[in-house]
């Protein structure tokens, strides 16, 4: 019999990989406008993050960060041309703390200090997504961040080991998708109804 974690976290890189296909087509149909920003981030923080949670430990649910190393490289290539913001402080500071993380790893020997300080980029990154999210719900594809948010699901079901280490990415990434899956579902609906 297959080990329902390792089944739930290939399915869940799956899913979530499989997500950024029809956002990836609703950026060419120029339905969708990323964040530059974000995506830039998100690229740069998902290879710290993946690489980092594959060192703390985990193991069945490293699909969807090898799925969010993937996307975003793909995602921010394209939001150069087809995206909106440009590059603030705040945004350049993000990416900093990315290069920093990786060198406070090699000073502690501790890929768990890099993948705090990679999660808590990563959420300063997904902060112009959230507000865009929210302000302009049509500005992202629903069908899109209901996958990452459903992967996100899966991915909680492939934890094999209930620590710290191994749960905080899948619970930090059910949340923040969660939240914008949440904004554009309930937004798009309300702004349809009135």
């Amino acid at each position: 019999m297959p080990d329902i974690t390792a089944v739930a976290g290939k399915v869940a890189g799956i899913i979530s990989l499989a997500a950024f296909i029809p956002y990836i087509l609703a950026i060419l149909r120029g339905e969708t406008k990323p964040n530059r920003a974000t995506w830039v981030i998100w690229a740069v923080v998902g290879f710290m993050t993946g690489a980092s949670y594959y060192f703390s430990g985990a193991n069945h649910t490293i699909w969807v960060p090898v799925s969010y190393i993937i996307g975003p490289v793909v995602v921010s290539a394209l939001s150069i041309k087809y995206g909106v913001g440009g590059w603030t402080r705040f945004d350049r500071c993000c990416l900093l703390g990315a290069g920093m993380s990786m060198a406070l790893w090699l000073v502690f020997s501790s890929p768990l200090v890099a993948l705090l300080i990679n999660l808590f980029i990563d959420f300063m990154g997904v902060l112009p997504t959230i507000r865009k999210a929210y302000r302009d719900p049509e500005s992202e594809d629903r069908i899109a961040w209901a996958l990452f948010f459903t992967g996100n699901i899966a991915n909680l079901l492939a934890v094999e080991r209930w620590t710290f280490a191994i749960a905080v990415y899948p619970i930090y990434m059910f949340i923040g998708s969660g939240l914008i899956t949440a904004f554009i579902v309930f937004r798009q609906n309300s702004k349809a109804n009135t």
